[in-house]
């Protein structure tokens, strides 16, 4: 009788491409269509730089998606640790000779574009996790020796990013790091006592924030504090939210957007844009392609044999979750605003790249769900 590796092994590219999750591949596509649609009224209406790279950076990144599909298990799981070290000499590289702007330093100039290693730590750390605590006993994961590490590999990231200064992903970068230690059994005593640790270190936290971070922070508490400075942003958001009503004004029609009422529109508030246009049944639609995407990548963990891979499949399920969540939260003031983007609706190479890796890895563990990773 065959062994399961050997079955995997003699699989050939027909049984590969039948082994595709179809709904996931589905959503992602209708997903990527309608950023396209809102990253064009973006632009007025017009083919111009924002819409372009938007629609190139899709297309070329949902090919990497499926390039990735068909990449082994086993291969994401030999090569975590060796992943995460990248990204993070990448981070280090950031800190020295990154690009500089609005006051941030987060970008490495790699000449055909610019990265943001942030947001490839995002899935660096929550593989190397997923391969740490793959084959520790559940017993054992409670011990100190075997939290060390843990908390050394999400720490150091999320201080580097944090300093750039981008607290949002350096608090993203640590959720999707928290998520796999709480699904793989880590008692929630530590997370409790951490929490405790975190509150009373606060106050020194706060003394360490640039002054627009520490605005942000006091605008969310009363976003009417300033109405044309810092709670402008917030304000326009909601107006032009709530402007959409139950169908939206209409495809490129936003007043808001339209008369430049709305900063960061092809951002950070793709959302607000779309709200505004297509109203509440068109956020719900897009909504729901994120309920389907989260729910298949669960089903995908359910699947797969491996502990890697599930703890893999579950924990990036929570982080897009997380990255859904804290977007249309910022833009509804109902967290301050942090620079979340929105999962392959935002403008951005980067976050676009990140998140397709990602779920070309939840597909991978999808097409070799009965390989052993040991």
């Amino acid at each position: 009788m065959l062994q399961p590796r050997s079955i995997q092994s003699s699989q050939s590219v027909k049984d590969k491409i039948l082994s595709l999750d179809y709904i996931l591949v589905i959503s992602v596509l209708l997903l990527g269509i309608t950023s396209m649609f809102a990253m064009y009224s973006t632009d007025g209406g017009e083919f111009k730089y924002h819409t372009n790279s938007h629609i190139l950076r899709f297309f070329v990144f949902f090919g990497m998606f499926f390039v990735v599909s068909f990449i082994s298990i086993r291969f994401w799981h030999e090569t975590s640790y060796f992943f995460y070290i990248g990204v993070f000499i990448l981070l280090l590289g950031v800190k020295y000779f990154g690009l500089t702007s609005s006051g941030s330093k987060r970008w490495l100039d790699l000449y055909f574009m610019n990265l943001q290693p942030s947001e490839l730590m995002k899935i660096g750390l929550i593989l190397f996790l997923a391969k740490y605590y793959h084959r520790i006993s559940i017993e054992s994961i409670n011990s100190i020796k075997y939290l060390f590490v843990p908390i050394t590999v999400l720490i150091a990231p999320v201080i580097l990013v944090a300093t750039q200064p981008d607290l949002g992903t350096s608090i993203l970068i640590a959720a999707g790091g928290i998520a796999v230690a709480w699904l793989a059994g880590v008692r929630a005593k530590f997370f409790v006592f951490s929490a405790f640790a975190m509150l009373a270190l606060l106050p020194i936290a706060i003394s360490f924030l640039k002054p627009y971070q520490k605005s942000r922070i006091l605008t969310f508490l009363n976003p009417e504090r300033d109405p044309l400075g810092a709670g402008y942003q917030i304000i326009q958001s909601k107006i032009a939210i709530g402007s959409g009503g139950l169908f939206g004004k209409g495809f490129l029609n936003g007043s808001q957007s339209y008369l430049d009422y709305l900063p960061e529109k092809h951002t950070d508030f793709i959302f607000t844009l779309f709200s505004e246009e297509f109203g509440f049944f068109g956020s719900l639609f897009i909504l729901l392609l994120y309920v389907v995407i989260i729910s298949r990548i669960i089903r995908v963990g359910n699947m797969t044999r491996s502990n890697f891979g599930k703890l893999y499949c579950y924990s990036f399920a929570t982080a897009f979750f997380l990255y859904v969540a804290v977007n249309m939260m910022m833009v509804l003031g109902l967290l301050p605003i942090v620079g979340s983007p929105l999962p392959i609706m935002s403008y951005g190479g980067s976050s676009m790249m990140a998140i397709m890796l990602g779920l070309g890895i939840v597909m991978s563990c999808k097409i070799y769900k009965d390989v052993p990773v040991n």
